[in-house]
């Protein structure tokens, strides 16, 4: 549809619209002027957050502290047990004594009471080595621990550096349907122009403000995406779910990462990997202290102890007779000596455990290979992903140019009555396309760029 020559005239305050569109794209519709701008928050922040506050993390380190704590000799088995012990009793007692034919003698209310304390030491002198191994055991533990820490940390870095982005992307298609808005703006105050000089329907109009309002429509649903993405964040760094901040980081993507550096990374530093490889060290131990309890078991003894029993209802002989009377013992001293116990025969229990144990150091070596294995079928899968999306993302990077070349051309076209409001909203609906599979694309090749940082050990340094 072409307009006569003379009404260019009228239309010329939309001459270059296109060309006045803002070229920085804000991350939402313009704020009132009394709310304030929501703070920044950068990738390196959020992840000090959540190293700090996260309640994964912070769980676990705690084990890794109870592990750390139990590293002791004492814990071991290496070092003598000391204890006090005090006994004090009192009796009062009804009794009847009869000696040969004579009559019985009564006493009631006898009364008697016993002070019993004293110091014991016990220490294993030898048994086996079971001790030593079992000092070897808790160190290997307290690695295993640190290890399975670090994954959880740099596991829970990984979420967070994806939520992190989730955020920024939905950002980015909040600015995508800001321009379309714009545009669907741009679109009706051209058309009311054309009906106002009486050169278009008003039904054009009508159509305009219904595509308008369908992309306000999904304007609203993308702030909503984009606060759940929020939450979702502020989860992850322990924070109010509804504090609002705005990513300072943009979402781009390293393109030359390299899949043996990334194999190397993960025989080297992987903490699953480790984790694995202690899980086998602790079931040796494991076993050797089976082994171990077959052998004798030496220690020594030894105490302190004070003994003092009164007896108020003590008969003794006197040359007139049987009188009652009041005894008073002490006993006072030390004593010492070794013990020695040699197992003999248990109920084939001891072979049994053995059997047991080999069993389970089986079980750690197969999960060892298990997890090589996996790690490597994920290394493989998530490059393979990696690659397939760097590929796609300069398609689309190419692509996004095209159309919104296509927009301005289009909208200028439409301006001058060259073109269909169908086919401006056509291309209007390509540029929006084309943005959101661009950031999506873009997330999908940052998730799998986050995942072999990740797998090779080298996430948390490089989000930091």
């Amino acid at each position: 549809m072409k307009f006569p020559s003379f009404l260019f005239l009228s239309l010329f305050p939309f001459a270059g619209l296109a060309q006045q569109l803002p070229a920085t794209r804000p991350n939402q519709l313009a704020r009132p002027a009394t709310v304030a701008p929501a703070p920044g928050l950068s990738l390196q922040q959020a992840v000090a957050e959540a190293l700090q506050h996260n309640y994964g993390i912070l769980l676990s380190r705690k084990d890794a502290q109870i592990a750390e704590n139990n590293v002791t000799r004492g814990n071991a088995g290496q070092l003598p047990n000391i204890n006090a012990n005090l006994t004090r009793t009192f009796n009062n007692n009804n009794i009847t004594s009869t000696v040969g034919d004579n009559a019985p003698r009564v006493i009631n209310g006898g009364t008697s009471n016993l002070l019993n304390s004293n110091v014991t030491l016990g220490w294993t002198l030898f048994d086996g080595f079971g001790m030593f191994i079992a000092y070897d055991r808790l160190k290997t533990l307290r690695q295993q621990q640190q290890q399975i820490t670090r994954a959880t940390v740099e596991e829970t870095v990984e979420t967070v550096t994806n939520a992190y982005y989730d955020v920024v992307r939905q950002a980015g298609k909040i600015t995508s349907l800001e321009e379309a808005l714009k545009i669907g703006q741009a679109r009706i105050d051209l058309t009311q122009a054309q009906v106002d000089v009486g050169v278009s329907a008003k039904v054009e109009v009508l159509t305009a403000r219904v595509d308008y309002n369908a992309d306000r429509s999904l304007f609203l649903q993308q702030q909503q995406a984009l606060a759940a993405a929020k939450i979702t964040l502020n989860n992850l760094l322990g924070r109010a779910p509804r504090q609002d901040f705005e990513p300072s980081d943009s979402l781009t993507v390293t393109r030359d990462l390299r899949e043996d550096v990334v194999t190397t990374g993960i025989k080297a530093n992987n903490p699953r990997l480790a984790q694995a490889r202690l899980g086998v060290d602790v079931a040796t131990y494991d076993r050797r202290l089976v082994t171990a309890s077959r052998f004798p078991q030496i220690g020594l003894v030894t105490g302190y102890g004070i003994n003092r029993n009164i007896n108020n209802a003590q008969f003794i002989t006197l040359p007139t007779g049987p009188v009652l009377s009041t005894s008073v013992n002490n006993t006072v001293g030390l004593n010492y000596g070794i013990t020695a116990s040699v197992p003999i025969f248990n109920g084939f229990n001891i072979r049994r455990q053995e059997q047991n144990a080999r069993v389970v150091e089986e079980q750690s070596k197969l999960s060892l290979a298990q997890t090589d294995l996996q790690l490597d079928a994920d290394a493989a899968t998530a490059f393979a992903q990696y690659q397939n999306f760097i590929q796609l993302l300069d398609l689309e990077e190419t692509n996004i140019q095209l159309a919104r070349q296509n927009v301005d051309i289009a909208l200028e076209r439409y301006r001058l009555g060259l073109l269909t409001p169908l086919a401006l909203r056509e291309a209007q609906r390509n540029q929006l396309d084309a943005e959101t599979r661009l950031l999506d694309i873009r997330y999908s090749a940052k998730q799998a760029e986050i995942a072999l940082r990740r797998l090779s050990g080298d996430l948390v340094r490089a989000a930091q």
